[in-house]
């Protein structure tokens, strides 16, 4: 008769891997097509007010911002304590540096989606209606004539 005996010697075989980078480039492009990079620092405070009556943005592509507030505690040394307007990633000196800007951003538009624009002022519940005024005056005078008001949502306390 045959004996079985265990061997003690064998060790369980390596684990392969030669698989895992195609797991790893797998993994990084997914993350790549799902995540949304961020456009625009902040560098005024925004505490929007509040409304009732909100409506949801169809195309977010057509939706150029134009920030309103005063400068973030950091900025306050250089620009004051005044409400400024944010264009992108810089502040503005004075409101007709906002015709420039809309100019800009519909030139880089698509012909067709340019009569299409929407131009959103997100403006903070504390500023003074003069600035508004005169960023309202500046897309007037670039046409841009498609004005929205970004708010949150009331919460209803009845």
């Amino acid at each position: 008769m045959a004996k079985f005996r265990k061997d003690g010697g064998k060790k369980l075989p390596a684990i392969s891997t030669s698989s895992l980078p195609d797991i790893i480039f797998m993994l990084l492009f997914f993350f790549m097509t799902t995540t949304s990079m961020k456009e625009v620092t902040l560098m005024v405070d925004q505490k929007m007010p509040e409304a009732t009556e909100l409506q949801k943005l169809e195309k977010k592509s057509l939706v150029k911002y134009v920030y309103i507030g005063t400068p973030k505690k950091e900025q306050q040394k250089a620009y004051g304590q005044e409400s400024r307007i944010q264009l992108d990633d810089q502040f503005a000196n004075n409101p007709n540096e906002v015709e420039k800007y809309i100019a800009t951003k519909r030139a880089a538009m698509k012909e067709e989606d340019q009569p299409f624009m929407i131009v959103s002022l997100k403006v903070d519940k504390d500023t003074k209606m003069g600035i508004v005024t005169d960023v309202k005056q500046a897309l007037r005078n670039a046409y841009a004539l498609k004005i929205n008001y970004t708010a949150m949502q009331r919460a209803n306390n009845y």
